[in-house]
């Protein structure tokens, strides 16, 4: 079973994950706080972590710097697998900057974030992967 961590402040957000992996075979666990990201990564050992980039207390960003600083001292069990949600296009620089593994600007596609959350777990993904519904086409 695959286990993703979301975070997101926004009930919306946490929903439309949820509901775009609900046919597979994976646990999504949802918080709510920036500051409950690490915390739960720890806890939970997840496969892969959806940050939204807006959490009120402490951005996507943010937590992603966090995982990748931990993960880089060794304080993580597993590594931090990270898809950032932006709110548009010009965040993507914010996301790399994060060292995000793929970035989507919202609104969520589940076909797409699906396609992104499979690229990154595949066991060759060692570039970021930057997804947009152009990926249809």
């Amino acid at each position: 079973m695959t286990t993703i961590l979301v975070a997101a402040d926004a009930e919306w957000v946490r929903n439309q994950v949820r509901a775009a992996f609900v046919a597979a075979d994976v646990d999504v666990v949802e918080v709510a706080r920036g500051q409950d990201v690490l915390p739960a990564f720890k806890a939970h050992n997840p496969d892969l972590v959806i940050l939204d980039l807006q959490i009120g207390n402490m951005g996507g960003i943010a937590c992603a710097i966090e995982l990748r600083l931990d993960e880089g001292e060794g304080r993580l069990e597993v590594p931090a697998r990270i898809i950032l949600l932006l709110d548009r296009d010009a965040d993507r620089f914010l996301a790399r900057r994060a060292a995000a593994d793929a970035e989507l600007v919202k609104p969520i596609d589940a076909g797409v974030l699906r396609r992104a959350a499979k690229r990154v777990l595949a066991p060759a993904a060692v570039a970021t992967v930057a997804v947009s519904a152009a990926d249809d086409a």
